[in-house]
């Protein structure tokens, strides 16, 4: 790797960075012209910071949010979990099975009462009692399950807020 790039890859975001952060994140089909075109930039600089986000972790990755209504998954809950051992290898044990369930789309790994957070989505209540009586009973260390089922969605929103530059904003 160049010095340059060492450099570069080092680096945090400046405000210019924070504004392309914040253009991506409410729309990812922007083009690198559209985003440049609205910070009165020309196109290459602003294609070479959103490589150098990408290369150094600020975009992680880009993704499509969808309608789960509209694909049938009626059904959210919120599950904790607490485990019966805390020794590594079963927590390590846990996190892996975890996630090779494609109704867990988000897990939290917490300090206090539980020990994760899971956010569950399935087509309906007889999903759900399947996922945890097939699923999530069977892994060897679960202690305690207890869910919670979402009524309404009052604020559904990935997008996080992106904090200010100092002396610049």
């Amino acid at each position: 790797m160049h010095e340059e790039e060492k450099k570069s890859l080092s680096r945090t975001a400046d405000l210019t960075d924070l504004k392309i952060l914040g253009m991506i994140q409410e729309n990812a089909k922007l083009t690198t012209r559209e985003i440049a075109a609205t910070l009165h930039l020309t196109a290459t600089p602003v294609y070479e910071r959103i490589k150098r986000l990408e290369r150094t972790g600020y975009i992680r990755r880009y993704t499509a949010l969808l309608d789960r209504e509209k694909l049938g998954l009626h059904l959210m809950a919120v599950c904790h979990v607490s485990l019966k051992e805390h020794q590594t290898r079963f927590i390590q044990r846990f996190e892996l099975d975890i996630q090779q369930f494609p109704e867990v789309v988000e897990c939290y790994h917490l300090a206090g009462l539980y020990d994760y957070l899971l956010k569950i989505v399935v087509s309906d209540m007889d999903s759900y009692q399947q996922f945890v009586t097939n699923k999530l009973a069977a892994l060897d260390n679960i202690g305690k399950v207890q869910s919670s089922f979402v009524l309404a969605e009052l604020r559904n929103d990935h997008t996080l807020p992106i904090p200010k530059v100092k002396d610049q904003c």
